[in-house]
């Protein structure tokens, strides 16, 4: 195949921008833990994320309704702590996490917080009375992976120009 063979159409961008979030699909997700038993037991006791298949050296997650895999490989002590300064907090890079419901959101702030989650960004309200407004946190796994939650007040503005 050509490379030009895998550009995408027009159409096929259009598409794209219209879709509709109830026909959206899982996304698979991979990622490095450092130890398999304090990572697994973070997403499924801590997170409540349902566990699938599994070996020695890898786990299955739900996450959301989202396929998860954590992965044992060795971190190095040297990985860099990145992150970009955002509404003047610093948020880490990389990160990933799911668009919640306000009530789902808040439900989960409230079990992190009783698990004695640590949170890079506390739980707070951002771009408040503007459009895309949202709730969010960051927080990371044992193995030092961010994470960030959101909530939008309105889910049509999730991708809002504030």
């Amino acid at each position: 195949m050509k490379r030009s063979d895998f550009r995408l159409g027009k159409s096929y961008v259009q598409k794209l921008k219209t879709i509709n979030m109830n026909s959206l699909r899982p996304f698979h997700l991979a990622i490095p833990v450092d130890s398999l038993e304090p990572s697994r037991t973070f997403y499924r006791e801590t997170l409540g994320c349902e566990e699938g298949r599994s070996s020695d050296h890898w786990v299955d997650f739900n996450f959301f309704g989202h396929q998860l895999v954590i992965h044992v490989k060795e971190i190095s002590e040297e990985r860099e702590n990145v992150s970009n300064l955002v509404d003047g907090k610093d948020v880490p890079i990389p990160h990933f996490g799911v668009v919640l419901t306000m009530e789902d959101f808040e439900t989960l702030s409230h079990r992190l917080k009783n698990n004695g989650v640590h949170f890079v960004i506390e739980p707070y309200i951002r771009f408040e009375g503007k459009p895309g407004e949202q709730a969010t946190m960051f927080f990371k796994d044992p193995a030092g992976n961010a994470l960030e939650f959101k909530a939008f007040k309105n889910l049509n503005q999730l991708f809002a120009i504030t």
